[in-house]
């Protein structure tokens, strides 16, 4: 098996009318966040079910399919590094972290970027004191490799982990982008549900200062008063 054959098997199941549908949602157009990317068709489960086909593939193998102009071959292309991460020796898990982190402006959408980073970034980081390339990322001029920065903090928070993703949100508050906003309230709604506490203090501390958006995901769980009551202030 070899990436030609993942491109074969993903051809074969393209969706132009889906196609269609999916470069105005992914903002693939000129002047837009994705302009240029080229969308197959093919939903998640589709593309889970081809890698499983090929999960050894090799490094260079897996890079043909990261260059790729197809949206849906590069979300392959990184799927296929979250299953070899899972099920490598520490040796192994820290080369799949490092050819992630070389590829990372190719996971250029939203979806490639978070149902991927926290399984690899985060992962890797979890044990790991030394978290500074997280806010390498998030000082990136790359608008990929910083919001890689603060949703890959979601494998910290599903381990009671905070102080980082936190962090990360202060450093992200004054970012113009709004998938950068709704990446920080995302992860600040993930604090919450794990620990009330530590949302309310940040939220105490940037509410006046904070994107509306960020703001509005990052209260999402709140009360209706709760909700009023942050938004008017």
């Amino acid at each position: 098996m070899n990436a030609a054959f993942i491109l074969q098997e993903l051809l074969s199941v393209a969706n132009p009318e889906k196609a269609k549908f999916l470069q105005g949602f992914f903002k693939t157009g000129k002047g837009e966040y994705a302009e240029g990317d080229v969308m197959l068709g093919i939903v998640v489960p589709n593309i889970r079910d081809i890698v499983k086909k090929s999960p050894d593939l090799p490094f260079a193998e897996i890079q043909v399919l990261l260059d790729s102009a197809y949206h849906e071959a590069r979300l392959a292309g990184l799927l296929l590094l979250v299953k070899q991460f899972k099920k490598a020796e520490p040796e192994a898990k820290k080369a799949i972290f490092d050819f992630y982190l070389k590829n990372a402006r190719k996971a250029n959408n939203w979806d490639l970027v978070d149902v991927t980073c926290r399984d690899v970034i985060g992962a890797y980081l979890l044990e790991k004191e030394d978290r500074g390339i997280l806010y390498r990322l998030a000082e990136s001029d790359n608008l990929w490799e910083q919001r890689i920065a603060i949703v890959a903090t979601w494998t910290f928070i599903k381990h009671k982990q905070f102080d980082d993703t936190l962090a990360i949100a202060e450093k992200l508050l004054s970012h113009k982008h709004d998938l950068i906003h709704k990446a920080v309230g995302w992860m600040l709604r993930e604090v919450g549900k794990k620990d009330r506490e530590p949302l309310v203090g940040f939220l105490e501390k940037h509410h006046k200062n904070m994107p509306r958006t960020a703001l509005r995901y990052a209260i999402e769980h709140f009360s209706p008063e709760e909700k009023a009551c942050y938004m008017k202030r």
